[in-house]
């Protein structure tokens, strides 16, 4: 009988996990409610959170960066996309989570005026909304539909460096939210570099050392 229940539970368990998680995200699946942020510095030089734009008919979430190259080819495509994403009575929203000096606030700040970015930039040095949202690379895209649920995450199109695009599928997300329909592609394998998640250094006594 314990037997029995021990592996009830370990199926409950493992359906629990598999809702719980996407195709390739670890934190989030397609369909759930996104999760709320807040206090994050804008290079705008105020203090910016989800609530402020709570009017969009949708929320593109793009996860940038000054380091890598991927994030920096994407450039163009993001502040095509920002327009696009407005035209369409949306928003999009850029964060980068990265501690290293080249993605510093004062660093964004002087990238974002060379390359005169039109979109939200957003630094979040605690990196929590990147550990939220299950990010893992720069660029990654995330789609929330007008009630703030996850409708598409993955990667801004099917080209890694922008040449010989065939499929945009941020841009296809919005288009249809902005039909009143669901994403027909709703989660693809993001491309690009590895946050720079900053390591967690345990001390020998916590290591039991």
């Amino acid at each position: 009988m314990l037997h029995r229940l021990r592996f009830v539970v370990c199926v409950f368990v493992l359906m629990v996990k598999t809702a719980t998680a996407g195709e390739y995200n670890a934190a989030l699946d397609i369909g759930d409610e996104a999760p709320n942020w807040q206090d994050l510095q804008g290079i705008d030089g105020n203090v910016h959170s989800d609530a402020e734009f709570a009017d969009a008919s949708f929320v593109v979430l793009a996860f940038l960066c000054n380091s890598c190259p991927y994030a920096t080819d994407a450039e163009d495509r993001v502040m095509q996309l920002a327009v696009k994403a407005k035209q369409l009575g949306g928003v999009l929203i850029a964060i980068n989570v990265n501690n290293i000096p080249a993605d510093s606030l004062e660093a964004m700040k002087a990238r974002a005026m060379v390359r005169e970015f039109n979109f939200v930039y957003l630094h979040d040095p605690s990196q929590k909304i990147a550990k939220d949202f299950g990010a893992t690379t720069t660029p990654e895209f995330f789609v929330l539909d007008r009630d703030r649920k996850v409708a598409y995450m993955g990667s801004l199109d099917d080209s890694p460096d922008g040449t010989d695009i065939k499929t945009r599928h941020v841009e296809l997300a919005i288009a249809d939210i902005a039909e009143g329909r669901a994403p027909s592609i709703t989660e693809t394998v993001p491309i690009g570099c590895r946050i720079r998640f900053d390591r967690v250094r345990r001390s020998r006594r916590a290591a039991g050392q």
